[in-house]
């Protein structure tokens, strides 16, 4: 399961609702108030939410960082209920946390490291284990 961080949201904000003239400390406080509701789980169910939460809600979706589901239940007297989720964009929130002002994806630095690295190079050191073909644990021809 995805796991977001308050930094996370905190940055998913700022690229949205922060551009439209939301200042820090409300986005802090907006990320708490979001936090408070999904912390460890992707989803809220609607019948929880006052009209103000909702109307939070709403705008949040407008901006891409939630979205809706329904299920349906059949009750034993045959009746048909339906229940509404609010459901936590994680995968956009960390997209939108990564990006930098003009909207590029920020690159991890550390990871780029990697990237330098020439196939040559990589091809070097494999261990035996790494290129294991052999089918048996560790590359050991079970026979000898």
């Amino acid at each position: 399961m995805t796991v977001v961080t308050m930094q996370q949201v905190e940055g998913a904000l700022k690229k949205t609702v922060g551009r439209k003239g939301m200042s820090d400390a409300e986005i802090k406080s907006l990320a708490d108030y979001v936090m408070s509701f999904f912390g460890y789980t992707d989803e809220v169910i609607d019948n929880r939410l006052t009209s103000g939460d909702r109307d939070v809600f709403y705008m949040l979706e407008e901006e891409g960082l939630l979205t809706t589901t329904q299920e349906e239940v059949l009750l034993k007297k045959g009746k048909l209920w339906r229940i509404h989720y609010w459901i936590l964009k994680k995968d956009q929130i960390i997209r939108l946390a990564k990006m930098d002002e003009e909207g590029v994806v920020e690159k991890d630095e550390q990871a780029g490291v990697y990237d330098q690295v020439s196939d040559e190079e990589w091809a070097r050191h494999k261990t035996p284990e790494s290129d294991n073909t052999s089918g048996h644990p560790h590359g050991h021809d079970e026979t000898h």
